[in-house]
Order: structure tokens, then C-alpha cells, then sequence
């Protein structure tokens, strides 16, 4: 019975994944990518019944790999649904996947994740737009209690736990751990300029049929529940074609200042060995 190949996708948030998605789509060979799952924490869960306390004696290797294999595919319709429609390829989405390659090389060990990457100023200004679109709503992207000014906003998305803080440890970590060669670092500025390129790279990586990307005509359907639920809506909102934004960035000099220059998956130097990065 065909199994579909499975890949997944991280890195940093406001970065293109939500674009690329929306491109891969048009290829028929992937029958799903999008926006975030909740395949990782529900996989997780699970990890936690069978490792810890009274039933993890019921449990051996080739059961838990099992398990939780059957918790991705089954989330995307069941082997039945999958194979009726003769496709091939799963692209599921989740910033904590950054933090499990040890997970995806365990149970999925042919599998690639493709992380994609911005320039730190970049992501916290359209953070910063989105929140300030929809002043009304006041975004649960950060805390209530840091909500009240821009620096307070740009340190709750700095910080450990922020929406960004939380996502630039875990792809540092990725980057420089010992599963690294299974990461694909795609550059949003590589993505929006070149974006033929780009997918051309990505497929043959990903060992993917060629394809006619059309990059003038992009669809994404939304996941307006999801970000209404984070009082953002257009949060996940695809341009109906692919170009290069010009704006100049909302952030004050000190805030541009503290974060430019953290583009460090483009250093040559620390590529050897490591990640596909196209940049």
C-alpha cells in the first residue's frame, strides 16, 4: 500500500511560510501544506503516556514509532483517504518542530524540514503592523500586559517564550545540532525575489515532480478562525502574487539598530556540512 512521503516546516514566524505553502500547493504531488497543525503537540502528549508513569512498560520501540506515525497520517485524512487519491506528499507545519529532529529522524528519518528564515527586523515590523492594523481587537499575540507601547510589544516578542523569541532559540538550535543536514533554510528575500529558483531548489531536494509554478496567481484559503482566535485577522493573508515589499519599517532606529545583522545562516562559513540554505 503507498504511503505518502511526509516532510514538515519551521523556523521563524512573518517569514514566507504561509507563501510557500500556497506555492507547493499548486503542485499535485503534495496533497497538504499550510498553516500550523497540531500534529507536534498531540504527538507529544502521547510521547509523554508511553515514556512516563504506570504504561510504559506497554509500550516498546516499534509501537511508539507506530503510534505516533499513525497520529500524522490519520490527522490528514487516514492511509484509506491519502492513498484513494493517489498523491503523495505531507508538509505538516509547526514552529516546535525545530525543536524534535531528534523525533522526526526517529519515526520519519527519510523526511526534510524546511525552515524558513528573515531578516529579525523584517519579522518584528510586520508583527508590529498586524498588531497596529487592528488596534481595536488588541492583539493576543503578546501578552494583555505588554500590549500598552511598541517597546513593551517588541520585548514580549523578543523573549524566551514571545512569538519570536521562542522560534529564533529553537532554529538556532536546529541549525547548529547534529540533524542539521535535514533542514532546508529558506530566505524570505530569496523566496520573494527569485521565487523560481527557489522552488527549483526546494524541489530537487525534496525530490519533487517538476512544475509551472505560476507566481502571479497565488491562492491560499485562510485560516480566519485561527487568527481571529489571536484577535489578528489577516495574519495568515497571502498577496494574490509573489513581489518584494517596499515599505520602510515602523520600528524606531534603536529597536532596527539591536536587531539588524542576525541573518547568520547566510554566513558561508557555517553552512559546510550543514543545512541546504538557499540565500
Amino acid at each position: 500500500m503507498l504511503v505518502p512521503t511526509v516532510h514538515f516546516m519551521s523556523g521563524l514566524p512573518r517569514s514566507g511560510s504561509t507563501l510557500l505553502a500556497a506555492l507547493l500547493r499548486q503542485n499535485p504531488t503534495i496533497i497538504k501544506a499550510g498553516h500550523i497543525s497540531p500534529v507536534t503537540p498531540m504527538m507529544l502528549k502521547l510521547s509523554s503516556v508511553m515514556v512516563e508513569g504506570e504504561y510504559q512498560t506497554e509500550f516498546d520501540r516499534d509501537t511508539r514509532h507506530r503510534l505516533l506515525r499513525g497520529i500524522l497520517f490519520n490527522y490528514y485524512g487516514g492511509d484509506s483517504s491519502l492513498n484513494a487519491n493517489n498523491l503523495s506528499v505531507i508538509i505538516d507545519n509547526s514552529r516546535l518542530w525545530c525543536t524534535r529532529l531528534g523525533l522526526i529522524n526517529a519515526i520519519f528519518p527519510e523526511a526534510k524540514i524546511i525552515c524558513c528564515v528573515r531578516d529579525p527586523v523584517w519579522i518584528i515590523d510586520s508583527f508590529e503592523r498586524v498588531m497596529q492594523q487592528n488596534p481595536l481587537l488588541s492583539s493576543k499575540i503578546v501578552p494583555i500586559e505588554h500590549r500598552g507601547n511598541l517597546h513593551s510589544r517588541v520585548d514580549s516578542l523578543l523573549s524566551a517564550n514571545g512569538a519570536f523569541g521562542f522560534c529564533w532559540r529553537a532554529f538556532t538550535e536546529a541549525f547548529y545540532s547534529d540533524f542539521a543536514h535535514n533542514l532546508i533554510v529558506v530566505d524570505y528575500d530569496v523566496l520573494v525575489h527569485e521565487p523560481a529558483r527557489t522552488l527549483s531548489i526546494l524541489g530537487d531536494v525534496l525530490n519533487l515532480p517538476a512544475w509551472k509554478y505560476d507566481f502571479e496567481n497565488v491562492h491560499f484559503e485562510e485560516p480566519v478562525k485561527f487568527d481571529e482566535s489571536l484577535n489578528s485577522p489577516g495574519l495568515h493573508k497571502v498577496r494574490p502574487r509573489v513581489e518584494v515589499p517596499r515599505r520602510r519599517p515602523v520600528l524606531p532606529p534603536d529597536i532596527v539598530s539591536k536587531l539588524a545583522g542576525n541573518r547568520f545562516w547566510c554566513d558561508q562559513r557555517k553552512k559546510v556540512g550543514r543545512a541546504v540554505v538557499i540565500a
